[in-house]
């Protein structure tokens, strides 16, 4: 992962500690591979239970059968339990006969069967904290949370996003507070390139586990209670966290889902190899501006709304480059906040094509789709300085402006900023007629 996921992760760290803290307990933090530094402990400090959430990934997985295998061995009882999502996703599996193919709206009869998800836990109050006090308190200096220096985290990059319950907690009640907005978002309408953020932006903080789930689907489901009209799964605040469900629930039951190959729900797709193309496209140099635009807000905040993550996503794969989406999935899991197992690897499936997603004709442009929504550019010149001095219709395509033009914007095509690397109208037609290609001989 990179350094701003790791800075993301220890403020995170550091603000849990410091409200255990408050409640007259610590955190301790114990670095090293799992099971030696569980084995060496356990003894150590009389460890009697071990908890950990219910695993849906495969590293999880086996990780909490390696520590039920060590528990059975020195005899500490293993507690596991749904924590980070919503529901079981084993139940939803037996409930769909097993692991055939399961779809969203199967998924969703499915839901409607088991009824809410459970209530939320309790919170812990001061008084079950002083009744399992830590070891020994002055172990805390040794167990402290790290710093970036003590990771060799590099400093320089700090995303505007902060780690911590505590800022994911203050992110929620302001959400929350506009119930209008609540009541009636609907995801398609939100604007891609917005200078901020027009989701919630609450997925790092569920990801990393700062912020419950349950308790953003119980705020939701009070404010539903209290409108007359409100909008509906998917495109519904609680229609999100339900594709977040159905991803995770498919991804458990299925082999090798970060992959192509070996992966029995994703197209086998002959995509080009090409790591010149790839760099371009990681670092910003494509020559489309929104595009760059875009993996530069990425780069340097370690977020960006879903439509952009659409828009690269399909410039990659099949809309432009022909690059398998297994590279950009792997681009996204180092940078974005929330990148997560399931969902990073869902979402880029679905976007090339590969899964899920059967409309493949619908290609997005790298110039029309940012216009629509931002046709002055105020978003590529936030993030592409080097071209805020273009007017409003050459700010999309540069390279369409004169010689003349250019030097008075003070940036030359070509020179200052990059030429598009593929002609979009020539590749995307190519890639479409590719793509029907692959999908009728795999049907067949």
């Amino acid at each position: 992962i990179g350094a701003l996921r790791w800075h993301f992760l220890l403020q995170s760290l550091q603000d849990l500690q410091k409200s255990l803290c408050q409640l007259g307990s610590c955190l301790l933090v114990l670095q090293g591979e799992y099971e030696p530094v569980l084995k060496a402990h356990i003894q150590k400090w009389n460890i009697t239970q071990v908890t950990l959430d219910a695993e849906m990934e495969p590293f999880y997985k086996e990780m909490e059968s390696n520590i039920r295998r060590l528990g059975e061995e020195l005899g500490f009882e293993v507690l596991s339990l749904v924590g980070h999502s919503l529901y079981d996703t084993k139940r939803i599996l037996e409930l769909n006969g097993g692991s055939p193919p399961l779809t969203y709206k199967k998924f969703l009869h499915i839901l409607s069967l088991l009824g809410d998800p459970e209530v939320p836990v309790r919170n812990l109050t001061a008084e079950d904290f002083q009744r399992c006090r830590p070891p020994d308190l002055g172990l805390a200096e040794c167990y402290r949370v790290p710093l970036p220096v003590d990771l060799n985290i590099p400093l320089e990059s700090l995303s505007p996003w902060k780690g911590g319950e505590t800022e994911g907690l203050q992110r929620l009640e302001q959400h929350l507070t506009d119930q209008g907005w609540v009541a009636h978002f609907t995801k398609p309408k939100t604007i891609p390139n917005s200078l901020l953020p027009s989701t919630t932006g609450l997925s790092p903080y569920f990801s990393v586990g700062c912020l419950s789930v349950r308790t953003f689907f119980y705020r939701l489901s009070n404010i539903y209670a209290q409108a007359k009209h409100h909008s509906l799964p998917p495109v519904s605040l609680q229609g999100q966290l339900l594709w977040r469900e159905f991803f995770y629930t498919v991804a458990s039951a299925t082999p090798n889902f970060t992959r192509m190959v070996g992966n029995p729900i994703c197209l086998q797709i002959p995509w080009y190899e090409d790591a010149e193309k790839l760099h371009k496209w990681k670092t910003a140099q494509t020559g489309f501006p929104w595009i760059d635009a875009i993996m530069t807000q990425l780069q340097q905040e370690g977020w960006i709304h879903h439509l952009a993550r659409h828009a690269v996503a399909c410039f990659l794969t099949r809309g432009d480059l022909w690059i398998s989406w297994e590279e950009g999935m792997k681009v996204f899991e180092e940078m974005l906040l929330d990148a997560d197992y399931s969902i990073n690897a869902g979402n880029w499936m679905w976007l090339s094509a590969s899964a899920f997603f059967h409309q493949y004709t619908r290609i997005f442009c790298p110039v029309r789709f940012g216009k629509r929504t931002d046709p002055e550019g105020k978003y590529i010149r936030k993030y592409l300085p080097i071209l805020k001095n273009f007017p409003p219709k050459y700010i999309y395509e540069p390279w369409t402006a004169s010689e003349e033009e250019q030097k008075q914007a003070g940036c030359i095509i070509g020179q200052d900023y990059p030429f598009p690397m593929v002609n979009h109208k020539e590749v995307s037609d190519h890639n479409l007629q590719l793509m029907k290609q692959v999908r009728e001989e795999q049907q067949r």
